[in-house]
């Protein structure tokens, strides 16, 4: 299977070199130049990435990621011309996975691509055994990759995924959150607290019953998180 990776870009010539370094890693490229364009390629094929710039024209890559986490949980990277905090931690805000400080370096930019995709698709991948995790109302089967809170279906992305996924098997543990950034993003960890908290953040509002007041996903003041394990 050849995996298909949307690439969004107002800037062709960014779109193009892209395009270069992904095909030849043998992935097919779908090519948007605007927010909307990208969201017309998403219904109309199967994506397994999104690489997503944050300032375009007529749809910016705001709106089109809300508008894409409205109905998919694929990953998404955004690439910004900025090497500030501030434009990644809005991405991670409206739900984007990772991202790609521009320019990139092309050996970088395939390497992210391969390891975003290949955590991906193996969140699909069953293991041989059943493996369900429960702490009090939040249940985790691990086979289809499903959680499910008060006994409803709840959507994650991959990333909020793996983290709740942490927890749950390491109750009442406290990560760092260097440790949980190594641990799913499987890369060294640099400055990334605000990174995490935004992803915990995101994770509260889908599973707490008061995210402002967790009774689940708790933090341990200046060491990190845990889940709280009431059994």
């Amino acid at each position: 299977m050849n995996y298909k990776v949307l690439v969004c870009d107002d800037e062709k010539d960014i779109v193009r070199a892209i395009e270069i370094y992904l095909s030849a890693e043998g992935y097919d490229i779908l090519k948007a130049h605007d927010g909307a364009t990208a969201l017309d390629l998403l219904e109309n094929n199967d994506v397994q990435l999104v690489l997503m710039d944050l300032m375009m024209p007529e749809m910016d890559g705001i709106s089109a990621i809300l508008k894409i986490r409205e109905k998919y949980n694929i990953p998404i990277i955004i690439l910004t011309a900025k090497s500030e905090i501030t434009d990644k931690i809005i991405g991670f805000n409206v739900g984007a996975d990772d991202y790609i400080t521009k320019p990139f370096n092309a050996i970088e930019l395939v390497a992210r691509v391969n390891s975003t995709i290949r955590r991906f698709m193996s969140l699909g991948a069953a293991p041989i055994e059943s493996e369900t995790y429960q702490v009090g109302r939040v249940l985790v089967n691990d086979v289809s990759k499903e959680v499910y809170v008060d006994n409803e279906k709840v959507n994650l992305t991959p990333y909020e995924y793996k983290i709740l996924l942490l927890l749950m098997k390491n109750k009442s543990r406290v990560f760092s959150s260097d440790e949980i950034y190594r641990e799913v993003w499987e890369e060294e960890a640099h400055d990334v607290k605000k990174v995490i908290s935004v992803h915990i953040s995101h994770l509260r509002d889908k599973i707490e019953i008061n995210p402002r007041k967790p009774d689940l996903i708790k933090s341990v003041y200046g060491m990190g998180y845990k889940i709280k394990d009431n059994g």
